[in-house]
């Protein structure tokens, strides 16, 4: 059952193909039963996407906005899943830097997990920042200025980070509690 807790937020997911499943598909439920409308935008014209899951790969997830036309805007907050193949293609598409730099511009919550704060310092948001990770990408975000710590969820002003799938529920409280509402 859905609950008014986030009624009329919509949420921006910015993902490709190789997205870890469980870091967009459980955030997405989470906030979507939490209230708000959220929505899958990825570069190029699919229809879906595909995840990995664990050591394979996994589902597709249907593709709700090109990212061409998705406009920070529209959205009070973007969440970056993880997957190792996820943020790093991202990070070779401009238009998916300029979207998550336009994001923390605007001064909009943006949650990351796993390896997707490896988009983060692409976009120039990281320097001077509490963030946390999957701990190998500790030292590329220090030498990229931010300050790196091993917690479950860290949150620093508008920036949301957490380690892996298991961080899931204190990520998506976590993103929750920035818009307003609460989790039960």
């Amino acid at each position: 059952m859905t609950s008014p807790r986030l009624k009329g937020r919509r949420i921006a997911i910015l993902a490709t193909d190789g997205f870890e499943q469980s870091e967009l598909t459980e955030p997405k439920r989470l906030l979507e039963e939490a209230g708000a409308r959220t929505d899958v935008i990825a570069p190029g014209g699919a229809a879906q996407i595909k995840g990995w899951s664990k050591k394979d790969w996994g589902d597709s997830v249907k593709v709700d906005v090109a990212l061409k036309d998705a406009r920070v805007d529209d959205y009070d907050a973007l969440v970056l899943p993880g997957g190792v193949m996820n943020p790093d293609l991202l990070r070779l598409e401009p238009a998916a830097i300029a979207l998550i730099k336009s994001f923390g511009d605007a001064g909009k919550t943006i949650a990351a997990i796993c390896h997707g704060p490896w988009t983060l310092i692409d976009a120039g948001l990281v320097k001077d920042r509490k963030i946390t990770s999957w701990p190998s990408l500790r030292k590329d975000l220090e030498n990229a200025g931010a300050y790196w710590e091993d917690r479950e969820v860290v949150c620093d002003g508008q920036l949301i980070t957490s380690r892996k799938p298991d961080d899931i529920p204190a990520f998506a409280e976590a993103i929750v509690d920035a818009l307003g509402g609460a989790l039960a």
